[in-house]
């Protein structure tokens, strides 16, 4: 693979649109990996929302922080022709899914003041007042193997004020609706803490604030970022990649060492420019430490990401929007071990938290470069440095093997069995037991010349 040398970026110039420069050797490595095999970037973006084009988004075809249940729990299947719709009986019984579009301020507080109206009517005709929305519930999550990502089923719910058991939630979901159209109109951001704590008394728990903005991301038709309600950010990403945010120029070869933190409105990055052959999605936030203080991106042209652990949405949408625009290959460098796979089912196939907005916050077609359950013995890791899998590791081991994301790929069932069968597990640090660089002195080096990645 060649080195691709020092080069060094070149300021960006000021267009709308996003250029990707890339060497010679770019160009092969991609051919060889088949591409990045997703969707087809802003294309698509710009057909969905011709398509739907309104706020009740429901269409016929096509982790959150913290979420480990990812693509990893076993959840509903069903195909494309199936979404469609099946004959029974009585006919044609329609099916469809729920996925939301990016939209601007004026048509969010547009969609705000609409369900304003509604209930504004409702209590007019002194009927209470009931809001109707998308079933977030887990019986409601599927998952297409053709888009290869959890979606949000059709089923809905009702949330009635006079209904007991229902009220104080209510409440809280028009509170909600109340703060976030104030956010909106000032066109400002705030985090998920700050909307929790302008009404402590009635949120009692930020869980309880949080799930509802979901809610109204469903109900409204839009993504969570466009509520302008944002969390922590989380993520780091340092390399051969330049872009403008919120009108500063940002150049993440020049970070320092530790990079620059992948900011949680990805909606003012723009102007993203690369010279990179491929992102390097790596799990823990010391391997990501070992690849920045060592430079690795400057021998290898490269991209590198972590989101310390579970991925956080900001980091999801990040590397899913750079992927697209750049199409460039993702290799992905994770603990050997059943958990380790889980993490990249979220980035892969979406959680369950946050399926509505699945189509922005996937990646698919992550290759597994390491480190895999084969490179233990391939690689001699010492036995002091290969842990017991425990019993609960056994049993998500065994769970992962009937997951459509695994099984659809031969060489990955055959790791996780290997992993299962062997008992054993392993960090990407004990790779240090050879030397503290041997990961970016000889692991890294020798997986790329050799094309090692599944």
């Amino acid at each position: 693979m060649p080195s691709g040398g020092s080069k060094r970026f070149m300021r960006p110039t000021t267009t709308t649109t996003t250029t990707t420069r890339t060497t010679n050797g770019a160009s092969t490595m991609i051919r060889a990996m088949g591409g990045v095999g997703g969707r087809n970037g802003k294309k698509k973006t710009e057909k969905k929302k011709k398509s739907v084009g309104g706020a009740a988004v429901k269409t016929d075809v096509d982790a959150e922080e913290g979420d480990a249940e990812g693509g990893a729990n076993k959840t509903v299947m069903l195909s494309l022709s199936e979404l469609r719709g099946t004959t029974n009986a009585s006919g044609y019984v329609k099916k469809s899914i729920v996925e939301v579009v990016e939209m601007n301020s004026t048509e969010v507080m547009e969609g705000i003041e609409n369900v304003a109206v509604t209930i504004a009517t409702q209590v007019l005709a002194r009927r209470g007042f009931q809001l109707d929305i998308p079933s977030r519930a887990a019986s409601n999550q599927i998952y297409v193997p053709e888009l290869d990502r959890i979606v949000l089923g059709d089923k809905r719910g009702t949330r009635s004020f006079l209904n007991v058991k229902e009220s104080r939630k209510a409440a809280i979901t028009t509170r909600v609706l109340q703060l976030l159209h104030a956010v909106l109109l000032k066109r400002i951001h705030i985090t998920k803490r700050d909307l929790f704590y302008t009404d402590v008394k009635l949120f009692v728990d930020q869980s309880e604030s949080d799930g509802v903005l979901d809610d109204v991301a469903t109900m409204i038709g839009c993504t969570r970022s466009n509520l302008h309600v944002v969390a922590s950010d989380k993520g780091l990403v340092v390399g051969r990649i330049s872009f403008y945010e919120d009108g500063d120029y940002i150049d993440c070869t020049k970070m320092g060492v530790g990079g620059k933190a992948i900011p949680p409105y990805i909606d003012k990055i723009e102007n993203i420019e690369s010279d990179a052959e491929f992102i390097l999605l790596v799990e823990k936030e010391a391997a990501y430490m070992r690849m920045a203080e060592d430079r690795f991106y400057m021998r290898y042209p490269c991209i590198v990401i972590t989101a310390k652990g579970q991925p956080d949405v900001a980091s999801r949408m990040f590397l899913s929007r750079i992927t697209s625009e750049l199409q460039i290959p993702v290799l992905a460098l994770v603990d050997s071990d059943p958990y380790g796979l889980k993490i990249l089912s979220v980035y892969m196939s979406g959680s369950k938290n946050m399926s509505y907005d699945s189509a922005s916050l996937t990646t698919p077609d992550i290759k597994w470069l390491g480190l895999r359950p084969s490179d233990l013995n391939k690689y001699d890791l010492p036995d002091q440095c290969r842990l017991k899998m425990t019993e609960n590791d056994i049993k998500t081991g065994k769970e992962l093997l009937q997951e459509a994301f695994i099984m659809k790929n031969p060489e990955w069932m055959k790791e996780l069995q290997r992993m299962v069968k062997s008992k054993e597990k392993a960090e990407i640090q004990a790779l240090s037991s050879f030397g503290f660089q041997y990961v970016t002195e000889v692991y890294l080096p020798r997986k790329l010349r050799e094309g090692d990645w599944i």
